[in-house]
C-alpha cells in the first residue's frame, strides 16, 4: 500500500494511492484514525487495506497538494556519512566511522512532493541530498538487530536539503544548516513493508534538471537499516511514525569544483525504483 497525506480545501487528510488516483481514508475506516501516524500506532494497516478494496479513487493525484506522509513524527533522525566513499569526500584522512553520524530535523524544514523547495534569502548555498527513509511501525527500546526488520512499517524518500554555509556556524553542530524552513522534502508516500521488503537491496538516484548527480544502492551502506534501528533504540525509545533518513550517496553539489548549488527554477528528483519519485522545484524565499 502507498499511504500519503495531502490537503483538501486547506484541511489535512490522508489516503492510499491506487491506480487512477487516491482513495481518501480520513473518514472511510470504521475506527477513527486522524492521520497516518495514528493508523501506524494502532497497527491498523489491515483496516486500511479493507477500506480501499474495490473502492474508486476520490481524487486525482495531480489535483492534490501533497504533504510529508507522516505529519508529526515524534522523532526525525538523519544519518550522515553512510555510503561507501562518503568519508573520503571530506579529504581529512580520517578512519571510517565506528558509529553513525547523527542529527535531527524539524518537520517545518520539509515540504511534500510537488511543493517548492525554498532557497533562503541569506544564502546561495542550497544543496540536495537524496536519501531513503525508513518509517517505524512497532516502537521499542533496546531493539536487537536481529528483530529490527519487524519494526519497519515502510519506506519513503527524502531530499535532505542543506544550506551549506550555515552548517558550521556553531562549533559542534550542523543543526542550523539542516533546518531552514522548507529547504528539503519528503514523500511522495510510504510504501508499506508488506509490499516492499526493507531488506532490499534498494537503489537511490538524485537528478537535477534531469542530470543524474547521485546514484547508489543500500548494498553499500556502512550502517544498514537494521543496525540503525538497534543503535538508535539503545538511547531513545522509537515510536510509531518516527522516521530515519538513512544517508546520502556521493555527488552532492558541494562536492563539485566549483560547487553546483541549486538555483531558482531547478527541478530536483529523488527516485528509488520500488518506491517512486520525490520531485520538487526550487523557489525563492518570499
Amino acid at each position: 500500500m502507498r499511504l500519503l497525506s495531502y490537503l483538501v480545501d486547506g484541511e489535512p487528510r490522508y489516503g492510499a494511492a491506487v491506480e487512477g488516483g487516491v482513495v481518501d481514508l480520513t473518514r472511510r475506516i470504521g475506527r477513527d484514525f486522524s492521520d497516518v501516524k495514528a493508523l501506524i500506532a494502532a497497527n491498523a494497516l489491515s483496516d486500511a487495506q479493507e477500506a480501499i478494496a474495490g473502492a474508486k479513487p476520490d481524487y486525482k493525484l495531480d489535483d492534490l497538494v501533497l504533504l510529508p506522509p507522516v505529519l508529526a513524527p515524534e522523532k526525525l533522525w538523519c544519518i550522515g556519512v553512510n555510503y561507501a566513499e562518503r568519508n573520503a569526500e571530506y579529504k581529512d584522512n580520517s578512519d571510517l566511522p565506528k558509529y553513525p553520524s547523527l542529527f535531527v530535523r524539524s518537520m517545518s524544514s520539509l515540504s511534500g512532493s510537488g511543493q517548492p523547495l525554498e532557497k533562503p534569502k541569506v544564502s546561495d548555498q542550497l544543496d540536495y541530498e537524496g536519501e531513503l527513509v525508513i518509517v517505524i511501525g512497532q516502537g521499542g527500546r533496546h531493539i536487537p538487530r536481529e528483530k529490527a526488520w519487524s519494526h519497519i512499517f515502510g519506506m519513503t524518500l527524502c531530499n535532505e536539503g542543506t544550506i551549506r554555509d550555515w552548517l558550521r556556524h556553531g562549533k559542534f553542530n550542523v543543526t542550523q544548516g539542516k533546518n531552514f524552513d522548507r529547504s528539503g522534502s519528503i514523500g511522495p508516500w510510504i510504501v508499506t513493508s508488506d509490499e516492499l521488503d526493507p531488506r532490499g537491496p534498494h537503489d537511490i538516484t538524485t537528478r537535477v534538471n534531469g542530470e543524474v548527480r547521485q546514484q547508489d544502492t543500500t548494498e553499500r551502506l556502512m550502517f544498514p537499516f537494521d543496525y540503525l534501528i538497534s543503535y538508535l533504540s539503545t538511547f531513545a525509545t522509537l515510536k510509531p511514525g518516527d522516521m530515519i533518513v538513512t544517508g546520502t550517496p556521493t555527488g552532492a553539489g558541494v562536492r563539485f569544483d566549483p560547487p553546483r548549488w541549486l538555483k531558482v527554477g531547478d527541478v530536483v528528483e529523488v527516485e528509488s525504483t520500488r518506491i517512486g519519485v520525490l520531485r520538487n522545484t526550487v523557489a525563492a524565499e518570499q
